[in-house]
């Protein structure tokens, strides 16, 4: 790889979905994206910086290949702590039984099947109307999602309720699968964060976890700028364990561990005295 066709890829890379790459990136970009040239039998990366700029189809395949996927079932636990202990007694008061969740970098769904499992039990969908939106930018992690197929592993560490409940043998040894029933509460859809967001609201919860961290400023601003947006004025939003605000949003106030509601709430709770 040359220094030029790095360069290209970063900017390209950064254009398309706002990933910052920089130099100490490079090997991990050559590594990833060497599986693109094998499959399309090319040569060396100039002549996949070609193929970039004529072929349009091939730009999903290279996002795809540069996203990062790591995740588990109720990974940062506190966050669905937060999500049982406090929240759910809240919603339960509630005249309006509409309720909306957004996780908007859900790889391969065990974050929204993890919200799933905790709602579906307190909001019957015989009496309540519960959604959960579930966007990514990477199409290949949300064809695994939408499968809802496991390996047994993945599962391991999930309560014995939940495991009873939710989840069924899978099509192949050592597979699981999470029941239809958790499955249609759940809508997974292709979204770029940059690009346009078709959804109105307002979100009562949005998880937006570990994403932050590969934009530049300028980019988090005008993300969590439409957050705030599409959030109800009483909604939280819950931030990667590494991430912050601070110096990004002052529409946001901290209540708990990379826990933030809009700032007019927080201050209403405050006058209230009531706790996070």
């Amino acid at each position: 790889m040359a220094q030029q066709d790095f360069e290209f890829i970063r900017q390209l890379a950064y254009r398309e979905s706002g990933i910052v790459l920089p130099d100490r990136k490079q090997h991990m970009v050559y590594s990833r994206l060497s599986r693109r040239l094998r499959a399309l039998k090319l040569n060396n990366f100039h002549q996949y910086c070609q193929r970039l700029e004529d072929d349009g189809s091939e730009l999903i395949n290279f996002i795809n290949a540069l996203t990062t996927n790591l995740t588990s079932f109720f990974r940062e636990a506190h966050h669905f702590d937060y999500l049982e202990r406090h929240l759910v007694p809240q919603w339960q008061q509630r005249r309006n039984r509409r309720l909306r969740v957004w996780s908007s970098a859900c790889s391969t769904g065990e974050e929204a099947y993890s919200i799933a499992m905790i709602l579906a039990k307190h909001f019957p969908p015989a009496s309540w109307d519960l959604k959960i939106l579930a966007t990514d930018l990477d199409t290949n992690v949300l064809d695994k999602a939408r499968a809802g197929i496991y390996s047994q592993e993945a599962m391991a560490n999930l309560p014995k309720a939940l495991l009873n409940q939710y989840v069924e043998p899978g099509p192949h040894p050592g597979e699981v699968m999470l029941c239809d029933s958790l499955k249609r509460l759940i809508h997974f859809k292709q979204l770029n964060l940059l690009g346009e967001w078709p959804m109105h609201g307002p979100f009562d919860l949005i998880f937006c976890r570990n994403v932050l961290i590969y934009f530049d400023a300028q980019t988090k601003v005008k993300i969590i700028r439409q957050f705030r947006r599409l959030l109800a004025d009483d909604g939280h939003l819950f931030i990667g364990h590494s991430e912050t605000l601070h110096n990004i949003s002052s529409d946001f106030k901290l209540i708990g561990q990379t826990i933030y509601q809009p700032q007019h709430a927080a201050l209403v709770r405050q006058r209230l005295g009531v706790g996070a």
